[in-house]
């Protein structure tokens, strides 16, 4: 086909993501689409894919919205198109082989089939009649999804392109993208190898080559090229070719019939990163050499999980790449700084079974102006510049392949490219005993073994011996005084003639009434639906600091950036200029007192107060507030002089039993108080009436927000419905011994009406808490409601009792504790 001077939309790659992409948007009444492919449609990764087309394994719901509406696309492409797609139901066999694989599978089973996934737990002795040729007596249990099963991916993707060319995409093979050319932060079109061709939007499909081109126009999407192995046998008699999947993660291994012989895939646990310089541009449907003494003892155990394929003869064995985030989770959405520039890459081995409802998302995303589901997980915006660096990736890429079929036991990490970013405090945390984890690069202290103790930790699904030191730190906070590093917060100067303007405008609450002063606020989008939540301190009338956590750091300076446009503000990122150390507790102030000739007094330095004060001689910005339910104050310290006030704050507060404080005790602390985490329990999807967050809303203001008029539309239903058809709740079990941790189900009266979005163990309240959205199924969600339901949570197949609540368990301001 000629190539077009023009085209609405631009996609850029011909695999099975791109062609998703196109189809998508034509189904969305978008037809003026080209797909441009450098060789042949297929020719990247998307040849040699395995063609698995699986749903579960996942705690996400979006994840497993994705699967689903894939699997169901598979199934009926053919009959639209003409083109078959090879998807076989055979279903699928997970297999536990290990006591935390059966706890993580039970969990993951009773929150998909909360989804409206099919599973069944089956005996060792069920999978053997489903999956003869496994050897299956040392496994505890498989997981039978009957609905699952494979897909012809060359097949697929000439379907989709199909479908998308019957109605007016254009596909042109043999044709690169060598350039996306932008005009004042906006997309006008792409350079080829065959001329330009205008466009309003661009979609980076370009799989192992995403990361060069996006960042050609300074975008960092930071998938690596990895090796990826699997074998295909000589014919074995007998094997059926409707045999379902089966999967051993324990093995390293999955297994699917193949032309008569058995495909046996790997994702072995140390991998091998592929050209971390840069794929070359001329790779296509091209394969690596095999490593067979790196992968051989890998191999070994896979097939021996399967003992006639060690029979049979080898017919193939293939290597070739695939290409892997640092984080396992896709690259997707516009990118920051860059209107109408959109990613979907990234896919870390899936994605062909994601490929059609990543596709339907981003052509939603694209047609609308905003995404229908929750994004804030793999969002591009989120990549940080440091993660594109060769030596990260390739560290990084070693280990995370490995994680796809590696148990996820809570307390789990990883361990390569660590000390990326370290606080000014680092060295103290360490010498105190601090239990160190990656949070966003930096190294975070989760709890503390306390002083010249080396902290070690077990990954566990239940109680593991350093929660003694967890309570305690809990305990501290609650009683009387703990400290915490939280320097990897990010933090935004926000400066200049307009900078009141724009943040009041994208603000949901009033940040512009009085200087020294803390607004908790939202940002919204024009549906009224969170974009970030945060908070804004006005230090003077065009002076501001915006306040946001460490996932939401690229996400919350890419809207800002897009709100501010052509005004006359000025955004520094000063979250690496500044510690930020959290002295929380009843006792807060006394410790506080001792190093400041400041009034600290209410009536002088109230809640939401920030004022510059000099702290052992050191000037810092302190504001009064507090994410843990108690007295407190978050010191902004400059971040040479950050030791210096740590150590003094440690030596005043030795009167008080001040103790380090960690990470887990920010999580207990503020889900007892029913606090609210941005990309955890909070998402793009939420109303903030329906998250509770409806006080933090300046609904009169003048001038009013982004988002205020659809926040009034929603409110005016809900009166007219007599209340809200959905809330998130505080949901506790009465239990003391479970554990929640996410994605538990949440029942009323025998009915399933939603599940947990996150959760901790409540120290004070004496069991697990956690924030669940719950459904009416029909009825407003109230006070009475509730309380006229009997409540359950299934906990890894066993229900146990709860009581949930729209007010916070735990609230000091009126010494109430529910317990």
């Amino acid at each position: 086909m000629t190539l077009p001077d023009r085209a609405r939309v631009v996609v850029i790659g011909g695999g099975v993501i791109g062609c998703s992409v196109a189809y998508h948007l034509a189904h969305a009444g978008w037809t003026d689409v080209v797909v441009l492919e450098r060789d042949r449609l297929t020719s990247g990764t998307t040849w040699h894919a395995a063609g698995l087309m699986t749903c579960f394994g996942s705690t996400s719901e979006t994840s497993t919205a994705i699967r689903l509406y894939s699997r169901d696309l598979y199934a009926r492409l053919e009959e639209e198109t003409g083109q078959a797609t090879g998807f076989k139901p055979v279903g699928l066999i997970e297999a536990a082989a290990d006591e935390a694989r059966l706890e993580e599978y039970r969990r993951v089973a009773a929150f998909q089939r909360h989804l409206g996934l099919e599973v069944h737990e089956i005996s060792p002795r069920e999978m053997s009649d489903l999956f003869p040729w496994a050897r299956t007596d040392d496994l505890l249990a498989g997981f039978h999804v009957p609905g699952d099963g494979r897909v012809n991916p060359v097949d697929l993707t000439t379907a989709l392109a199909k479908g998308a060319r019957q109605l007016g995409v254009r596909v042109v093979e043999g044709v690169a993208v060598t350039d996306v050319r932008v005009d004042r932060g906006r997309v006008t079109g792409v350079t080829t190898t065959q001329g330009d061709v205008e466009c309003e939007y661009v979609v980076n499909c370009a799989g192992m080559w995403a990361r060069e081109l996006g960042a050609r126009n300074g975008l960092v999407i930071p998938n690596q090229a990895a090796e990826h192995y699997y074998l295909i046998t000589d014919t074995i008699e007998g094997l059926d070719p409707d045999a379902p999947v089966f999967e051993d993660p324990a093995s390293y291994g999955y297994y699917r019939e193949e032309g008569g012989g058995m495909m046996v895939g790997l994702f072995e646990p140390v991998a091998a990163p592929w050209r971390v310089e840069g794929v070359p541009a001329d790779f296509s449907f091209g394969t690596i050499p095999p490593d067979w003494d790196r992968m051989g003892p890998f191999l070994e155990k896979a097939m021996a999980r399967v003992p006639v394929t060690l029979e049979a003869g080898v017919r193939t064995f293939f290597c070739g790449p695939e290409s892997f985030t640092p984080d396992l989770a896709p690259a997707v959405g516009e990118a920051p700084g860059i209107r109408n520039y959109f990613v979907a890459a990234g896919m870390n081995s899936v994605g062909v079974l994601s490929a059609g409802g990543l596709g339907r998302v981003l052509a939603a995303w694209i047609t609308t102006g905003r995404p229908d589901v929750d994004v804030t997980g793999f969002d591009v915006d989120r990549f940080r510049p440091w993660q594109a660096d060769d030596a990260y990736r390739a560290a990084r890429t070693t280990e995370i392949l490995g994680t796809v079929y590696a148990a996820h036991t809570p307390g789990k990490q990883l361990r390569s490219a660590r000390g990326t970013l370290l606080s000014p405090v680092h060295d103290r945390l360490v010498e105190q005993g601090g239990y160190l984890r990656e949070v966003s690069g930096w190294e975070g202290a989760d709890w503390f073994a306390g002083r010249g103790v080396a902290p070690t930790a077990e990954p566990t699904w239940g109680h593991a011996p350093w929660f003694g030191s967890w309570e305690a730190e809990h305990r501290a906070v609650r009683e009387g005084v703990g400290l915490m590093d939280m320097s990897f917060m990010a933090k935004l100067a926000v400066r200049g003639p307009d900078a009141a303007s724009v943040l009041d405008r994208v603000s949901a609450g009033d940040v512009t009434a009085a200087a020294e002063t803390i607004t908790y606020t939202q940002w919204l989008d024009e549906g009224g639906r969170i974009e970030a939540d945060l908070t804004v301190t006005k230090l003077a009338d065009d002076d501001f600091l915006v306040v946001a956590s460490d996932t939401a750091h690229g996400h919350v300076l890419a809207w800002l950036g897009r709100a501010v446009g052509d005004a006359d503000v000025e955004v520094e990122d000063v979250t690496a200029d500044y510690a930020q150390l959290n002295l929380q507790g009843p006792r807060s102030r006394d410790v506080l007192a001792g190093l400041t000739d400041a009034d600290l007094s209410t009536e002088v330095f109230g809640f939401r107060t920030a004022r510059w004060i000099d702290v052992a001689g050191v000037r810092v910005l302190c504001a009064r507030i507090t994410y843990l339910g108690e007295l407190g104050y978050e010191l902004y310290v400059p971040a040479a002089d950050g030791l210096k006030v740590y150590d003094a704050l440690q030596d005043a507060g030795a009167a008080y039993d001040l103790r380090p404080v960690g990470l887990k005790a920010l999580a207990s602390l503020r889900l007892e108080k029913g606090y609210r985490d941005f990309g955890h329990d909070i998402d793009n999807t939420d109303c903030p009436l329906e998250v509770g967050l409806g006080f933090a809303l300046a609904l009169d203001k003048p001038g009013g927000f982004v988002g205020r008029e659809a926040v009034l539309e929603r409110r005016a239903a809900h009166a007219a419905a007599g209340g809200m058809g959905q809330r998130l709740v505080q949901v506790r079990l009465l239990d003391p011994e479970p554990l929640l941790h996410h994605a538990e189900v949440v029942y009323r009266d025998g009915v399933a009406v939603g599940y947990v979005r996150a959760a901790s163990y409540g120290w004070t309240l004496g069991s697990a808490v956690g924030l669940a959205m719950v459904s009416g199924q029909g009825d407003p969600v109230t006070p009475d409601w509730l309380s006229a339901g009997t409540w359950e949570v299934d906990v890894a197949g066993t229900r146990h009792a709860a009581e949930v609540s729209l007010r916070p368990m735990y609230d000091p301001t009126s010494a109430r504790v529910r317990a």
